[in-house]
């Protein structure tokens, strides 16, 4: 900053009203400072934290996205590895005294959209709370997660996905969707925000306004949403507005071509979709931040037109520009131009500093490994357990007992092989009753012929062309998911779980309506 702190919020201003610190901060900061707040590129979690704080100095950035996943054999290690790293991004980010924090996000979906795999609690993915649908269990395993992200130095995270998940072919959004139906999502969605929020961590809605009813991923090329506005409204704005009105910090928007608002470029360029629709219509106030810039759709223009035309299009932060250099640039000439009028970008740094004020004055304490927060993350995973297909009470398998999986997932075999030999089923390594797991990006050629047992570690879909007798969903392959499995194939548990997407031939549950 370039000027001391102003006097607190609600203070008396000359004109009689409250002195809004993030306004006046703002306006004191240089054309480079400004921009700077504007760009969020990403770095490793694995990276130097003194090469970290330089880049950050270097371009007075106001936060930084951690890519890449830790996996370390000790939990400790991972948390202290990310707590060093957010500590030096802290300290170089802002000036002691400040009042503020710099903004250090990811990806932490849970499911296969999982930074940090060891050392904090592990949730199941997105479709085993929309399985469960219990928004209390959902609010308060955010609750947990949010906490532990917290205690590592994490206060943004890219979560929750408020897509509705339409065809089966729709492999980018998955299983990190809660679902096929609406209104069931948007429950979700809502108990989300409450929880992550509640833990002092910032939420972001994606993918605005609605990734789930295309089959293109948004990475390698532009999808097309084809369906009427009123097909959109109902189909697929829910669960945003739900959302928003719990009072989600972010909004993601997508590089999705919204046919029915705006024909001319992704929604992520576009004003009609995020000032017209978002801002204007659907009333929300918060921070808008574009999906990554690196991704196919944002890279028809080199990166500085890029993040000049995301930026005057209604975003507020720049995620993952191409080149950080160049956008910068890009960005300073044309504050310089009057391209970007100084008012539209004090307006977007005030949004910010709002927020990053907001978290510095939520309390936030506690550790990672907390048993509380596995006890919520496991009454999901059990919670979301779903009998498609085979006998709703008493054991699903007796004598001996052999696991396997798809494409080597040596992990959840000893997972599920060590919960059900707690459960007291005897397991050998081949022979006997052969419980069979599938997961994410598997096929008709993953499953195994003649296997008793044919579990669904991610999406339902593909239980329509096992043969097994029993079929099951987990729609997760976390530790929790194969506890929660071994009880329910140990017949020490019900399977209450209703799958939230169709699966042809088969029921919703075979056990639950």
């Amino acid at each position: 900053m370039t000027t001391p702190p102003p006097a607190p919020s609600g203070s008396p201003s000359q004109a009689g009203e409250p002195v809004d610190q993030a306004r006046t901060r703002a306006e004191a900061m240089t054309d480079a400072e400004l921009v700077g707040q504007l760009l969020m590129p990403s770095v490793g979690l694995s990276d130097s934290p003194a090469a970290v704080a330089a880049l950050v100095k270097r371009h007075r950035l106001g936060g930084v996205i951690l890519m890449g996943n830790v996996e370390n054999t000790s939990a400790s290690a991972t948390a202290g590895q990310v707590r060093a790293l957010t500590a030096a991004l802290r300290d170089a980010a802002q000036p002691a005294g400040s009042g503020l924090v710099p903004l250090i996000a990811t990806d932490q979906e849970y499911g296969w959209v999982t930074r940090i795999k060891s050392g904090v609690v592990q949730l199941p993915s997105a479709m085993s709370f929309g399985a469960a649908a219990r928004p209390d269990l959902t609010e308060a395993a955010w609750k947990g997660a949010g906490d532990e992200l917290a205690a590592i130095g994490i206060n943004l995270d890219f979560a929750p996905d408020a897509d509705v998940l339409g065809s089966p072919a729709n492999y980018v959004i998955g299983s990190r969707s809660f679902g096929g139906d609406p209104q069931a999502v948007a429950d979700q969605v809502a108990a989300t925000v409450r929880g992550l929020e509640s833990a002092g961590v910032a939420g972001a809605l994606k993918h605005f306004p609605g990734h789930g009813h295309t089959t293109v991923n948004s990475h390698d090329a532009l999808p097309v949403l084809k369906q009427d506005l009123a097909s959109l409204t109902k189909g697929d704005l829910p669960p945003f507005q739900a959302g928003i009105d719990a009072g989600v910090s972010l909004v993601m928007s997508g590089h999705l071509q919204v046919d029915a608002i705006d024909r001319s470029v992704p929604a992520t360029f576009s004003r009609k979709v995020l000032v017209d629709l978002l801002r204007t219509k659907m009333k929300f106030e918060g921070v808008v931040v574009t999906d990554a810039l690196n991704m196919a759709p944002a890279r028809r223009w080199a990166p500085g037109e890029a993040a000049i035309r995301a930026f005057l299009a209604g975003n507020d932060l720049l995620l993952m520009p191409v080149d950080l250099a160049e956008a910068e640039k890009g960005l300073l000439a044309a504050v310089a131009s009057k391209r970007i009028p100084r008012e539209r970008l004090l307006d977007s740094v005030t949004r910010i500093l709002r927020l990053k004020l907001r978290l510095a004055a939520t309390p936030t304490a506690g550790d990672v490994g907390v048993a509380a927060h596995r006890d919520a993350a496991q009454a999901v995973a059990a919670a979301a357990v779903t009998v498609l297909k085979g006998a709703c009470s008493g054991p699903l398998v007796r004598g001996q007992v052999s696991v396997t999986a798809s494409n080597g997932r040596g992990q959840q075999v000893a997972w599920l092989s060590a919960a059900l030999k707690a459960q007291g089923v005897s397991v050998v390594a081949s022979g006997g009753q052969r419980v069979h797991l599938v997961g994410y990006a598997d096929g008709t050629g993953d499953l195994a012929s003649g296997a008793a047992v044919t579990v669904a570690m991610d999406t339902p879909y593909l239980l329509r062309s096992a043969t097994s007798a029993v079929r099951i969903a987990t729609y997760s392959s976390s530790e929790a998911s194969m506890r929660a499995l071994a009880a329910v194939l140990a017949g020490k548990a019900p399977a209450p779980g209703r799958s939230p997407v169709a699966v042809t031939g088969l029921p919703r549950s075979a056990c639950n309506g």
